[in-house]
């Protein structure tokens, strides 16, 4: 007995959701500026860093370096149809406003800017301040 043919339907090709907001975490300290995109449910999507740009051992903490590293978060941002970003900044380092910097130099909208920077209120000795 002969098989019959059947005829398949073409398979429907699926896109990413068109996301025109985000949220881009920066946290910085001493050594490194670590940069973290996620949607605002809290789901990661996309992160650069200061190694992640090809910077090794004490030039990871340089503000060019973080610049460099908001710059590539910004055409990360591209890839996943980002526009406008909120941006929690975290840490003490130097790498804070070079990463804005290189954020609104790749193109991205920054709808607000704030720091969430933890103080103690006198709790833990706090390490030695380092001498630069």
């Amino acid at each position: 007995m002969k098989k019959t043919k059947t005829s398949r339907k073409p398979k429907k090709t699926t896109y990413a959701p068109l996301l025109r907001r985000g949220c881009v975490h920066i946290q910085s300290s001493y050594n490194n500026t670590i940069i973290t995109l996620t949607n605002h449910a809290g789901l990661t999507l996309a992160w650069s860093s200061a190694g992640r740009c090809g910077f090794k051992g004490t030039r990871k903490s340089t503000p060019f370096a973080a610049q460099c590293a908001g710059e590539q978060m910004a055409q990360q941002c591209r890839t996943h149809n980002i526009a406008q970003v909120d941006v929690f900044l975290r840490g003490p380092g130097p790498g804070r406003e070079p990463s804005l910097r290189g954020l609104a130099l790749g193109g991205l909208r920054l709808r607000m800017v704030r720091d969430l920077t933890c103080v103690p209120h006198n709790g833990c000795r706090s390490r030695k301040t380092p001498c630069l």
